[in-house]
C-alpha cells in the first residue's frame, strides 16, 4: 500500500500592516455606532449614556487585553474557536466557534438588512429584496477579491464616516455656544445626575453601550494576514476598544448637552435624528441618515470578511468540510467561505425579520467572549504556570473580570435571545455529539477522511 502525501496546509497572504489593522477593527465598529443606541442606552441608564460608555469601555478593554494574548500564543485565524480550542478544549473551541459562527452570520447580514430598508424608504420605486441582492452582492466581489481591497474600501468608508462625525460634533458645539440645549460645553450632569443615579440602570446602560463594541474581536481572524499577529494583533484590538470609546463618549457626551431632558427625546430608537434636526437642520439629518447607511454597508463589508475566516480555520482543521478553507490563488482570500456568507446574508436579509436578528446579534458575541477570557486562564495560569505578581493581573484578574463583565450581559439579553441562542447551541451540542462519536474524540479532523 503506498503512501498519500498529505494535502498542503491552505494558508493566507500576510499583507496587513498594524494601520490596516486598526482601520479595519474601526470599520466594523463605525465611528457613528453610537448613534442608533444613544436613546435606548440614555433611557435606560437615566440620563447616563455617557457614563454607561465608560464602564462599557472597562469590560471590553479586559476582553480586548485576553484576545491579543491569545493571539500573540495562537496566530491563527480561527480567533475565539482557535483559542478555546488549543487553551481549554477541543471541544470547547468547537462550541466557541459555533457561537461565534451565529455572531459573525448575524454581523453582515444585520448591515445589510439596515442598508436595503433605509435605501428602500430613500428609493421607494426600488423593491426592498433588489437592494438586498445589490448589497450582498457587491459586499461580497469586494471581499472575494482579496483582503487588500476589502481594507483600501474600508479606509473610504471609514473616512467618510469619520469626517460626518466630526460634522455632527462640530453642528453640536457650535449649538451649544449660542445658547442652545444646555448652553455649555462642560457640565457635570451630561456625567452624572444625582437625582437619577442608581447603579443598576447604570450597568443596564453599560450592558446596551457594549453593542457598538460588537466585532472587535474580528481583528484577531486576521493574524494570518499580517506579518507580526502576537505583537500587532493586541495592539489593534486594545486601540480600537480606546479609540471607539473616545469617539462613542464624544458623541453621546455633546447630544446629552444638545438634549439636557432625556425624558422629552420623541422617540429614543431614532433619537440621534431628532437631535440632529434640533442643532444642524434638514441638511444635518439628511447627512446622519446617509452616513448611518454607509456605516451599515462598511460593518457589511468588514463583518463579512471576518465571518469568512472563522470558517476558513474551522474549515482547515476539518471540523465543517474542507471546501472552506479552500484559498483562492489569485486573490489569496477563503474563496468559498467568502461566497457562503454572501449567500447568507442574501437569503437571511430577505427571510429573517430585522428585529429577531438584532435580539440574537449579542447571545453568540459574549459566549465568544466569556470563553477567550477563561482561554488567557487557562493558557498562561493553568498550563504555563505563571504565577508572579505581574502574571497575577494580566493572566488571572484581567481575565477573570473581562469574563464577569461579560457574563453579566449575557445573562441580561432578551428572553427571544435566548432562546434562539440556547436552540442554535443545543443543535451545535448535537452536531458535536454526532462529530466526535459521542464526545469520545476529538472535532478536529487533522488527516483526510
Amino acid at each position: 500500500m503506498s503512501a498519500v502525501e498529505p494535502p498542503e496546509t491552505p494558508a493566507l497572504r500576510r499583507v496587513l500592516s498594524r494601520t490596516d489593522l486598526i482601520l479595519y477593527g474601526l470599520v466594523i465598529l463605525t465611528p457613528t455606532a453610537a448613534y442608533p443606541f444613544f436613546g435606548i442606552v440614555q433611557d435606560a441608564s437615566r440620563g447616563h449614556a455617557a457614563l454607561s460608555y465608560l464602564v462599557a469601555m472597562v469590560g471590553m478593554l479586559f476582553t480586548a487585553a485576553s484576545y491579543g494574548r491569545m493571539a500573540g500564543a495562537f496566530p491563527l485565524a480561527g480567533s475565539a474557536y482557535s483559542y478555546a480550542g488549543k487553551a481549554i478544549h477541543p471541544h470547547a473551541g468547537f462550541l466557541a466557534g459555533w457561537a461565534m459562527v451565529l455572531d459573525y452570520l448575524l454581523i453582515p447580514l444585520l448591515s445589510v438588512v439596515y442598508a436595503s430598508l433605509t435605501s428602500a424608504r430613500l428609493v421607494p420605486s426600488v423593491p426592498y429584496w433588489l437592494w438586498v441582492v445589490l448589497y450582498s452582492v457587491a459586499i461580497t466581489y469586494v471581499n472575494a477579491r482579496g483582503i487588500r481591497s476589502t481594507a483600501l474600501a474600508g479606509r473610504w468608508l471609514m473616512s467618510a464616516m469619520t469626517i460626518v462625525a466630526f460634522v455632527f460634533a462640530a453642528a453640536a458645539v457650535n449649538f451649544l455656544l449660542r445658547g442652545g440645549g444646555a448652553g455649555v460645553l462642560l457640565d457635570w450632569k451630561a456625567l452624572y445626575r444625582p437625582e437619577t443615579f442608581a447603579v443598576s440602570p447604570i450597568l443596564l446602560g453599560a450592558a446596551l453601550a457594549t453593542t457598538s463594541y460588537l466585532g472587535f474581536d474580528a481583528i484577531s481572524t486576521l493574524a494570518e494576514e499580517t506579518p507580526n499577529p502576537g505583537r500587532d494583533i493586541g495592539f489593534a484590538t486594545v486601540s480600537v476598544c480606546i479609540f471607539q470609546t473616545v469617539i462613542c463618549f464624544l458623541t453621546v457626551y455633546l447630544a446629552s448637552l444638545a438634549w439636557p431632558d432625556y425624558r422629552t427625546l420623541p422617540h429614543k430608537d431614532t433619537a440621534i435624528l431628532d437631535i440632529s434636526t434640533a442643532i444642524g437642520g434638514a441638511w444635518l439629518f439628511g447627512l446622519v441618515t446617509f452616513i448611518l447607511l454607509v456605516a451599515g454597508l462598511a460593518s457589511a463589508l468588514t463583518g463579512q470578511a471576518g465571518a469568512a475566516r472563522l470558517l476558513f480555520g474551522m474549515g482547515r482543521d476539518g471540523v465543517i468540510p474542507r471546501a472552506f478553507a479552500r484559498v483562492d490563488p489569485r486573490s489569496g482570500t477563503p474563496l468559498y467561505s467568502t461566497l457562503f456568507m454572501g449567500v447568507c446574508s442574501l437569503a437571511g436579509a430577505i427571510l429573517l425579520r430585522f428585529e429577531l436578528i438584532v435580539e440574537l446579534l449579542n447571545f453568540g458575541a459574549f459566549v465568544g467572549f466569556i470563553l477567550v477570557n477563561l482561554s488567557v486562564i487557562s493558557q498562561f495560569w493553568v498550563r504555563e504556570r505563571r504565577r508572579g505578581t505581574r502574571s497575577l493581573t494580566a493572566y488571572l484578574v484581567f481575565p477573570a473580570l473581562g469574563a464577569l463583565v461579560c457574563g453579566f450581559v449575557w445573562l441580561n439579553l432578551t428572553a427571544a435571545a435566548k432562546t434562539a441562542g440556547f436552540g442554535w447551541m443545543a443543535a451545535g451540542v448535537l452536531f458535536l455529539a454526532v462529530r466526535t462519536r459521542g464526545f469520545r474524540s476529538s472535532p478536529l479532523r487533522l488527516e483526510v477522511d
